[in-house]
């Protein structure tokens, strides 16, 4: 069995649907399909039981991906320790957030964990620049709601819709922002309101000025703000971002964490 063709049969075990382990693996659904054909055939037994809505585990799959998993991880430790020894123990990893997204306490915990001695540099990218790199792998979704000063009267409800806070002022993002990550923070349409440059400055401006801007339920907010759900407005997508052409070994176990700790 090749450890390539044990990461497609991870990805369908996790994922329990051929499209979206081929969308998540950035590869057409058909090699995939004929990958775990010619490996269910190779070990002559089905690995999944197939239907129209997605697939589920046979027992000789649960026990396939027990292993995969196991066979996997050891492979990355075994890259990790060839690295270190080659002098590439360095990771940069970029967040776009506050920080208090729990799956980042356990991505970090997780990491360091399962690879001591890598030293991991952060930088704290501002809402300039959403992406890192080229390739994504979602991690979560999201409902979002509306941050709003908690004396405010909305923060005593339930829920609200867009169109309840059409004659309200929004934080804006500043200049050369990607338009279609502005359109979506402003609610899809053309706001007005002051600019900010990171998270911290987009509470603060509530905070301050009394603005509304919009947030991932779920995250720690200072007790003077509130957060009440929209029920019109898409979720929010957590991804993991990095280099395409980055070779360093590295990118990879950490983007496998990262889905891990992500889908706890």
């Amino acid at each position: 069995m090749e450890l390539r063709t044990l990461r497609y049969f991870v990805a369908v075990a996790e994922e329990l649907h051929f499209g979206r382990a081929a969308a998540r693996l950035h590869m057409s659904q058909p090699p995939l399909s004929r990958a775990i054909k010619q490996l269910e055939a190779d070990i002559g037994a089905l690995l999944f039981a197939r239907s129209p809505t997605g697939v589920t585990l046979t027992a000789v799959g649960a026990v396939l991906l027990d292993e995969a998993r196991a066979l996997l991880d050891h492979a990355d430790r075994v890259r990790v320790r060839v690295s270190a020894a080659a002098g590439l123990a360095t990771l940069t990893v970029g967040i776009l957030g506050d920080g208090t997204d729990p799956g980042v306490g356990r991505l970090a915990a997780t990491y360091r964990r399962n690879h001591p001695g890598i030293d991991i540099r952060v930088r704290d990218t501002d809402l300039t620049d959403p992406t890192c790199g080229l390739r994504v792998r979602v991690l979560r979704t999201d409902p979002v709601g509306v941050v709003l000063r908690a004396d405010d009267p909305l923060a005593r409800r339930a829920e609200l819709r867009l169109p309840e806070l059409s004659d309200r002022r929004w934080f804006q993002f500043p200049q050369g922002t990607d338009p279609v990550w502005q359109s979506y923070w402003n609610g899809g349409r053309p706001r007005e309101g002051p600019v900010v440059r990171a998270v911290q400055e987009c509470l603060q401006a509530v905070l301050w000025n009394g603005t509304v801007g919009l947030a991932p339920l779920g995250h720690d907010l200072p007790g003077e703000l509130a957060v009440v759900p929209l029920i019109d407005m898409p979720p929010s997508r957590v991804v993991a971002v990095w280099n395409e052409g980055d070779a360093n070994p590295l990118i990879r176990p950490f983007v496998e964490s990262a889905t891990t700790a992500y889908r706890r």
